[in-house]
């Protein structure tokens, strides 16, 4: 049985890890505003830009465009992981670290399985099987896009170099403060389709019917509007993705920080009780051996 002094001890620490708590959620929900006005305004620009490339890409041939071109066996893949720099966040990076060990352990045929790596969270859980090829750091606190930019352009140069085949992208998407969904999505070759494209940019879901007797006339040309349009719709995508993991990242802290104040708070009154108990157990012996002496001495 603990005693009073050790009661103490133990009450004391959790009121302080209390007020940490409760100051890591009130950060959190400062900081999740701010992340979740970004990504609600770029959702409408992801929406028209995603409906704006599925229609185009529909309608040209697959070969107008380097990144449109699928290649006919798929050996070499790249997976661009998206998670959190930090951690205290519940399960947020670990299920989307655990959604893509999965999807590895359902394709090993492939000849190469790389992993790139945005977030020290997924670099340190994969790197660890050795798997990690790139980490850019310092990308998912505060999204740009040229980060954005920056990856993108990797990717491009490794899906026309040959050092990929197919390049997959997997990130949080941000629902609410207390739903989070892993997203696991090709972005390599961009997808297209001849008759219907959906497209799944957080909560857009477009399905754009195409007329093949209705065709497009392109002014400027179809090659100067795909060199323009595809890498962009690339950029916007992955910066789209930082976005939604940065919302979805605060969220679940914030989440995360209030059920550990809840059960902090909990755990103080249990102990609370348990120490004034005692205290009160140890009062009344006292108050016993008191009477007995007194009575004694009679």
């Amino acid at each position: 049985m603990p005693t009073i002094k050790e009661f103490d001890t133990k009450l004391k620490s959790f009121k302080n890890i209390r007020k940490i708590t409760k100051t890591m959620k009130m950060v959190a929900a400062s900081k999740l505003r701010r992340a979740h006005e970004a990504q609600a305004n770029a959702r409408l620009y992801a929406r028209h830009l995603t409906a704006l490339t599925s229609r185009i890409s529909a309608s040209v041939c697959a070969h107008s465009h380097p990144l449109l071109t699928r290649r006919p066996k798929v050996n070499k893949v790249i997976i661009l992981v998206i998670t959190s720099d930090k951690g205290l966040c519940g399960a947020f990076n670990h299920n989307a670290n655990r959604r893509v060990a999965g999807w590895i352990r359902e394709n090993r045929h492939h000849e190469t399985i790389d992993i790139w790596c945005c977030g020290r969270k997924g670099f340190m859980y994969f790197d660890r099987h050795d798997l990690v090829k790139a980490h850019y750091e310092d990308v998912t606190a505060a999204p740009r896009f040229e980060d954005a930019i920056k990856i993108g352009d990797d990717l491009s140069r490794a899906f026309g170099d040959g050092r990929c085949d197919v390049a997959y992208l997997s990130y949080n998407q941000f629902i609410n403060p207390l739903v989070q969904k892993t997203v696991f999505q090709q972005i390599l070759p961009v997808p297209t389709s001849q008759q219907n494209v959906e497209s799944r940019d957080s909560d857009i879901q477009l399905k754009v019917e195409l007329s093949e007797s209705n065709p497009y006339i392109f002014e400027p040309d179809a090659d100067v509007l795909l060199k323009f349009l595809i890498p962009h719709f690339l950029y916007f995508k992955i910066y789209f993705a930082l976005l939604e993991n940065s919302a979805g990242e605060h969220g679940a802290r914030m989440t995360a920080m209030d059920n550990a104040t809840k059960n902090s708070s909990e755990l103080i009154d249990r102990y609370t009780l348990s120490r004034n108990r005692l205290r009160q157990a140890a009062i009344t012996t006292e108050l016993t051996e008191i009477v007995s002496g007194a009575e004694a001495l009679k």
